[in-house]
């Protein structure tokens, strides 16, 4: 069975980039619009890692691992934040929040996937 990765990021040109490649590489996708529609999707379907973006309207990426990380079935599940965001007190707060990689873009999809499958969740 496929590893079910959900993609949180308001560019729509950056989420279909990147489940191409998430797809060529064999994982089943969601995606998510921002925050907000990131918590919709966790409704108890099973991600085996969540990647985010930080900045975003209605919901930045951080706000949203934190509530994300406050639902019982998602509280071990893997984040990856892919974001322009280098700023080490943002990073920091990411961290604290529990995210578990830092992915700066423009990102090279070989890094990426590299990055996702050392942390996705069996």
């Amino acid at each position: 069975m496929s590893k079910t990765i959900l993609i949180v990021d308001d560019s729509f040109s950056l989420r279909q980039t990147l489940a191409i490649a998430l797809r060529e590489a064999g994982y089943t996708v969601q995606e998510a619009v921002d925050g907000k529609d990131g918590l919709a999707k966790l409704d108890g379907t099973k991600y085996n890692l969540i990647i985010s973006d930080v900045n975003m309207p209605n919901m930045d990426g951080i706000s949203f691992v934190k509530a994300a990380k406050q639902l019982p079935n998602y509280k071990f599940t893997p984040v990856i934040m892919l974001t322009t965001e280098s700023d080490p007190a943002k990073m920091q707060a990411g961290k604290d929040a529990g995210v578990r990689a830092w992915v700066l873009k423009p990102f090279q999809p070989p890094a990426l996937l590299d990055a996702v499958s050392k942390l996705v969740m069996n």
